[in-house]
């Protein structure tokens, strides 16, 4: 209820809220086949400003089931080489070290490191 006036209920309009996913991969520049996926999920009033803070995780490797952090999408699964090995290490630290990690995911496609 928004005021009452000599018993009058004057109804608030409640604001309706938009979901918005986007679905994104970061991949290794020098080797584009090394590819991690991430999601960020927020809603947005229909003015288009963002209601609290988005909802962003990356996908396991094998499972394709959500991760909270890069590495954890590597968990139960390993590459038979040490070469393999060290690109995916360079490919997580480089995510670790981005700023913005957070509005790169909802906002990218893909994102070269």
């Amino acid at each position: 209820m928004k005021n009452k006036k000599a018993g009058e209920v004057v109804e608030e309009e409640e604001e309706e809220y938009t979901e918005h996913r986007n679905e994104m991969y970061f991949f290794l520049e020098e080797c584009p086949e090394y590819k991690i996926s991430a999601v960020g999920r927020w809603l947005e009033t229909q003015k288009g400003e963002v209601i609290g803070d988005a909802d962003t995780y990356f996908i396991h490797i094998t499972s394709g089931q959500r991760c909270e952090g890069v590495r954890d999408c590597f968990s139960g699964w390993s590459e038979q080489d040490e070469e393999s090995d060290e690109k995916w290490e360079t490919l997580c630290s480089r995510i670790e070290e981005l700023d913005g990690l957070e509005q790169i995911i909802c906002d990218e496609e893909s994102f070269g490191l």
